[in-house]
């Protein structure tokens, strides 16, 4: 397995061609300066020492030896083995509601982004437990499968907006079906499915399937977000609302009554969001009840530092261009290195 561990560094490598490009634009104008003082053979003559070609020979030999040194410290690596990892953890899906409802603003600042702080904080206070996520709307579809790779969880976290799923709608037992099926194969590590919706289900029935993940061991846990009373639903980019077929501003209203029915079918527990912690605090509190097994994962190890060869080869050619001058040297002259006699 190949990376670089600083990344960020070969952006860097951008100045590699402007300064090519700066570099000839001045040997062109130096050119065109000389040709108006006169013939250009006879200004030949007036410098025999002076060289076309060696100064261009010395700026490639740096351009290339730069590109190196940005690539050295950008530590490329290759992960030298893959091995097996026993961890005390549990595994937990998270099926998140990205549907249009989720961008009501009745919390700050709105449904969705404080749906994906929570999720955030509740990453940061997992260590062995392995997380995978499901998004949905009309349809659901996992968004990333079961890792412990908690960097790589809220990355795709923080992609994720309504625009993933095109057709419309709360299909709440779509998700949970999805985040059954992530499970795969049947573990003794404790599962549960973090649900996080504002319960405006119109698909399907999803209070059977949270009896159906109840009855294969997988805990349901569903956290209400929005307010009872409701809020409209901001038009991204505009100042207005969504609006329904006879023009009226449609109010998106959580639904605590599907989301407690849920959670009772699935032997979890409900609770609401709001602008505090209390939510991922309750969800903690819930999770550390579970009872942690072995859980097996695969990861890479030992990653070999590589910047070295890199390093070494711009080091020689820099040494080489220091050796090179930029006019022409009597007595190598006779070696006809660069073809200019």
């Amino acid at each position: 397995m190949f990376r670089f561990a600083n990344m960020e560094m070969l952006w860097l490598l951008v100045t590699v061609p402007v300064l090519a490009v700066a570099y000839f634009w001045y040997t062109r104008r130096k050119r065109k300066q000389l040709e108006e003082f006169g013939d250009a053979e006879l200004m030949e003559q007036l410098m025999p020492n002076a060289s076309r070609i060696r100064p261009t020979v010395k700026f490639s030999i740096v351009m290339v030896a730069l590109t190196l040194l940005i690539i050295a410290a950008a530590r490329p690596q290759f992960g030298q083995s893959e091995h097996t990892e026993k961890r005390q953890g549990i595994e937990a899906i998270v099926a998140l509601d990205i549907s249009n409802s989720m961008m009501a603003e009745d919390v700050a600042p709105n449904r969705l982004d404080r749906a994906k702080q929570m999720l955030s904080k509740l990453m940061d206070s997992m260590v062995d437990d392995k997380v995978g996520l499901v998004v949905f709307a009309g349809d659901a579809f996992v968004q990333l499968p079961i890792t412990c790779d908690y960097v790589s969880a809220k990355m795709f976290l923080n992609s994720i907006k309504p625009e993933l799923i095109k057709t419309q709608g709360t299909a709440i037992g779509a998700a949970l079906s999805t985040s059954i099926r992530c499970f795969g194969e049947q573990s003794d590590a404790s599962r549960a499915i973090i649900l996080i919706t504002d319960g405006e289900n119109h698909e399907d029935d999803a209070v059977a399937v949270a009896k159906r993940a109840k009855e294969a061991g997988i805990q349901v846990l569903v956290v209400g977000i929005g307010k009872p009373e409701g809020s409209p639903i901001p038009v991204p980019g505009t100042n207005n609302f969504i609006k329904d077929r006879s023009g009226n501003v449609v109010v998106s209203r959580l639904n605590e009554e599907m989301c407690r029915e849920i959670a009772q079918a699935g032997g979890g527990i409900y609770v609401r969001c709001d602008n505090t912690n209390t939510a991922t605090k309750a969800i903690q509190k819930e999770l550390d009840k579970l009872g942690t097994q072995e859980i097996e994962t695969q990861v890479f190890t030992d990653y070999n530092e590589q910047f070295q060869s890199f390093a070494l080869i711009a080091l020689l050619l820099l040494a080489i261009d220091f050796f090179i001058f930029n006019r022409k040297n009597k007595a190598i002259t006779r070696l006809d290195i660069f073809g200019e006699k």
